[in-house]
């Protein structure tokens, strides 16, 4: 009777560690990589531009944000994106800027210029252009805000422009020529950019 109790007892223990470490491998596999150097991970919102949001999204190292030297005539504020490195700077000043990783124009659909930030909305809605829905008839009119829209959590409008720098509900495509000319980022990221940018902004496309 005691060694069966201890059998079961035994039985239970090993279906527990089972569980447990089916539970922490999974926990394991939302994080592939460390922060990069120098930054650090928060559940909360981030309070400086050292502080990543802690997430599931699995992005390479080198498009994560993070703060690199950056030497630019540019005003503290500005937005410069140069699509051929896939990486969108928001100049700080004193030789640095916080570098985020975007997704950037299929061929195509490439273009440069300057403008100024004209509008942002949280959550905004999607009214594909005509062009866009002649492309590709199976898209919506119109599609309200939220966690399915293609534009993701925040959108910034440059200039009387079509685009948009924006979240994206594929963050998987960062780092890839996958728009019809928008500026797409991780939706933790373009809510961070969301938080340090204003109307008027000067952004500069490369």
């Amino acid at each position: 009777m005691l060694r069966s109790s201890r059998a079961a007892l035994y039985g239970a223990a090993m279906m527990l560690s089972a569980l447990v470490t089916a539970d922490a491998a999974q926990a394991a596999s939302y994080f592939t990589f460390e922060p990069p150097p120098g930054m650090s991970l928060t559940d909360g919102k981030p309070k400086n531009a050292l502080q990543l949001k802690r997430g599931k999204v699995k992005l390479d190292p080198r498009f994560m944000r993070q703060v690199v030297a950056y030497e630019t005539r540019e005003k503290p504020g500005t937005i410069v994106v140069i699509t051929g490195q896939k990486y969108l700077y928001l100049v700080l000043g004193d030789g640095k800027a916080l570098r985020y990783g975007i997704g950037t124009a299929k061929t195509g659909f490439e273009w440069s210029g300057t403008h100024k930030v004209t509008r942002m909305r949280e959550w905004p809605d999607w009214t594909p252009p005509p062009e866009m829905r002649k492309r590709r008839p199976e898209l919506p009119k119109h599609m309200e805000g939220g966690v399915n829209n293609p534009l993701g959590a925040r959108a910034l409008y440059l200039g009387s422009t079509l685009y948009r720098i924006h979240g994206t509900n594929e963050p998987w495509t960062i780092g890839q020529d996958v728009s019809s000319g928008c500026i797409r980022m991780v939706n933790d990221d373009v809510e961070d950019l969301y938080e340090r940018v204003k109307i008027g902004a000067k952004v500069i496309v490369l």
